[in-house]
């Protein structure tokens, strides 16, 4: 008989967007896409654990992804999520300390299952069996993480070595060691020994492990505990204390933890497990044509093999090339070798490190009310498609080096210009010098598209002043 509600899921929502570039970016990482299917992976994430067994999940997430988390949460049918503000990244060891004293204040006797949000399984009901099997295990003190059967010797993840058989069918092992990210012929070696891969997804009780964090990291414990001392409500989030939580160490659970507890205990499982960590990931599990190739959008190729082929927009067309990956967005192209994937990340680096706004943001920025994507750039005007959900408002705000002009192309706009408050309809269009207050709203029931046309001597986004928000944000 299943305990209601005893185990609750936290998912660490962190991300840097390098690896799969440029289809994520930072501010748009690739748990936030619809990488294999019509979901995203952190929708794929939450649905997982929808059983009874389990209560609404706990996410731990970038303050900059907070609110398409909680909209892409909302269209899975999540229902009351818990979502927590990181102000910094700081690993998975601070994140998961955090959520640890939330689910012991909210029910002592819960468990909590830490979850990576942007893995995918083909088989989840093999990992849900698991997890249900290593709860017994984890109410008695275990920390029970679960190893990946290895399908090939995989370079980019770690491995767990089993040690003895704590449940003397198979089942359920002791851990013997960690074994960090190895080259090929290591990885091979470790396979041959049975050794798993290490999925990054933990059951324990939240008193266990913060007794096992406070043992071998004893700053983070506490930094976490003033941290949430010094949280504040923003809608529905919860916003971390900025100064308490920057301080933490920023570490691994399994450095910080596992790699030094005697409680460790490995579930073997094969799920379907890939962690989509490059695009050879994503080569490997998808669909494959008569050559060996991966095509999504509308692409061309002719004379290709083995090769991974994206266009999100454009026509891509692929002639004469095998082992490859090309990966062409709105505003960049990716064009690598499809076994030297790992090397993206390298190259994102030094796309940032020449200031470069392709490795932040693509030209579709979303935002609480909706979206804007920007349609052409010139010198002194720039032009964007913005999208207003039903209901939404933008905050009332002006700008000291630009106006703007709106058209309305769909849908009904309620326009705030100065002290004049009037309806704006399809075909119809208001120009906002600069300085004036203004604000857009959507009094429909349809979406509003209106395409606005800035002009002036600085068109950056950080040239605004909001004196009123909806939403909260006032920076």
């Amino acid at each position: 008989m299943k305990e209601s509600r005893s185990i609750v899921p936290v998912i660490l929502s962190g991300g840097s967007g390098q690896r799969l570039w440029p289809l994520s970016r930072t501010n748009h990482a690739k748990q936030l896409l619809p990488l294999a299917g019509v979901r995203t992976l952190i929708q794929d994430t939450a649905l997982r654990f929808r059983d009874e067994v389990f209560a609404p999940p706990v996410v731990v997430c970038n303050e900059e992804h907070r609110f398409i988390i909680a909209e892409q949460l909302m269209e899975a049918g999540i229902e009351s999520p818990m979502l927590v503000l990181e102000p910094e990244g700081r690993n998975t060891a601070p994140a998961a300390g955090v959520a640890a004293m939330i689910v012991r204040e909210r029910d002592p006797s819960a468990l909590m299952l830490v979850l990576p949000a942007d893995h995918m399984m083909t088989q989840p009901e093999k990992f849900l069996e698991a997890v249900l099997q290593g709860a017994p295990l984890a109410r008695e003190g275990k920390l029970v993480i679960f190893g990946i059967l290895p399908s090939f010797p995989e370079t980019g993840f770690g491995y767990i070595e089993p040690g003895a058989d704590i449940s003397g069918d198979g089942k359920v092992f002791s851990v013997s060691r960690f074994v960090e990210k190895p080259d090929a012929q290591k990885a091979a070696r470790l396979i041959e020994k049975g050794c798993l891969w290490n999925s990054g997804a933990f059951l324990f009780s939240p008193e266990v492990f913060l007794a096992e964090l406070g043992q071998h990291e004893p700053g983070i414990p506490d930094a976490v505990e003033k941290a949430l001392a010094g949280s504040v409500r923003d809608l529905d989030f919860l916003r971390l204390g900025h100064d308490a939580f920057c301080v933490c160490k920023s570490i691994s659970i399994d450095h910080a933890v596992m790699e030094r507890t005697d409680r460790a205990a490995v579930i073997p499982v094969d799920p379907g497990w890939t962690d989509v960590g490059s695009w050879n990931a994503l080569w490997e599990i998808g669909a494959k044509d008569a050559c060996g190739n991966v095509a999504v959008g509308d692409v061309i190729a002719q004379d290709v093999h083995d090769s991974y082929l994206r266009s999100e927009k454009p026509l891509l067309t692929v002639a004469g090339l095998d082992h490859v990956v090309v990966v062409a967005t709105e505003d960049a192209i990716l064009v690598t070798d499809r076994r030297k994937t790992q090397a993206v990340k390298e190259l994102v680096a030094g796309i940032q490190k020449a200031g470069r706004r392709e490795a932040h943001v693509h030209r579709k920025v979303w935002r609480p009310w909706g979206n804007f994507q920007s349609l052409h750039d010139g010198d002194r005007f720039q032009v964007k498609s913005i999208i207003a959900k039903p209901g939404a408002k933008l905050s009332k705000q002006k700008h000291y080096h630009r106006a703007e002009h709106w058209i309305v192309v769909h849908g009904t706009a309620l326009v705030t210009r100065g002290e004049e408050k009037f309806l704006l309809h399809e075909n119809e269009s208001v120009y906002l010098p600069a300085g004036i207050v203004h604000r857009l709203e959507n009094p429909g029931k349809i979406p509003l598209q209106v395409i606005e046309v800035q002009s002036g001597s600085y068109l950056g986004e950080d040239d605004i002043e909001r004196l009123e928000d909806h939403y909260g944000r006032m920076q």
